[in-house]
């Protein structure tokens, strides 16, 4: 059988995994959510909803802040203080996309799926077909690894300067 192509057409595999418990559509969910693609859109799409949450919360933190004694009488203490303060939102946003993102990429990465028939009582393991695991290794490694490194170089700066403010408060 000469020119026949030995890797089975993607179409053709019958898979028992509901269509939205696939790791491919789950990757095409998290780049259709508003939340989630933030990382997936650069580091500008990254960087902007998170200085718009740490500037809402801003306010707050300031208030919160200011109900100290020694830092109402110390306004460069205060202003760090609430700054610092209000950097605990975006990173906690950040690790709630880090977790969603790290998951989808072992799902991509292993071999098999695990998915439920009718609810988490009935699980079930499917081994991926060679072609599947090829495909979802390219995604994984070329579109989802890229967005964790994001995740990562943003928490990274965050913590970093959470440390630096803290330092600069206890230096004043």
């Amino acid at each position: 059988m000469a020119g026949t192509d030995p890797t089975p057409d993607l179409s053709q595999v019958v898979c028992p995994v509901p269509r939205e418990q696939r790791p491919l559509e789950q990757y095409k969910e998290l780049q259709a959510s508003w939340f989630f693609v933030w990382p997936h859109n650069g580091t500008s799409g990254l960087a902007t909803p998170l200085i718009r949450a740490w500037l809402i919360v801003l306010p707050l933190t300031m208030l919160v802040a200011s109900g100290s004694v020694p830092l109402r009488h110390n306004l460069p203490r205060l202003v760090i203080a609430g700054a610092v303060a209000g950097l605990v939102l975006p990173l906690l946003l950040l690790v709630r996309q880090w977790l969603g993102w790290t998951n989808l990429q072992r799902r991509l990465m292993a071999t098999a799926v695990e998915y439920e028939e009718s609810g988490w009582y009935d699980g079930q393991v499917w081994e991926k077909p060679v072609a599947w695991r090829q495909q979802d290794l390219l995604v994984a490694n070329h579109e989802v690894k890229p967005v964790l490194w994001r995740l990562q170089q943003a928490m990274a700066i965050i913590a970093a300067l959470m440390l630096v403010g803290s330092s600069l408060c206890q230096a004043l």
